[in-house]
């Protein structure tokens, strides 16, 4: 039974990371993209909203904070041999 769930969190976690971390960066970009404002292809004009504007900018923000801690991580033996900081001392080595 270890197997199957240790092969259900790889998944679980392949699915966040690999289509939902794309998806998240996505849906910044288009509510960005329409808190921005402006004129569309079809020529209709939308006025700014600050509201979708914030909600882009947090997206991005979310998912580069995703980014800089999967890179941390990775690379945390690293940062501990050559600078004796442990970047996450409440998880086991």
């Amino acid at each position: 039974m270890t197997y199957f769930e240790s092969i259900f969190k790889v998944l679980v976690v392949g699915l966040l990371l690999g289509a939902g971390l794309p998806a998240i960066f996505a849906t910044g970009m288009l509510a960005y993209s329409f808190g921005a404002g402006g004129e569309e292809a079809d020529h209709a004009m939308h006025k700014p909203n600050p509201a979708l504007k914030f909600l882009g900018l947090l997206l991005f923000g979310f998912v580069t904070l995703v980014i800089v801690t999967a890179v941390l991580w990775i690379t945390r033996s690293t940062i501990i041999h050559h600078f004796g900081v442990d970047l996450f001392p409440m998880l086991k080595k």
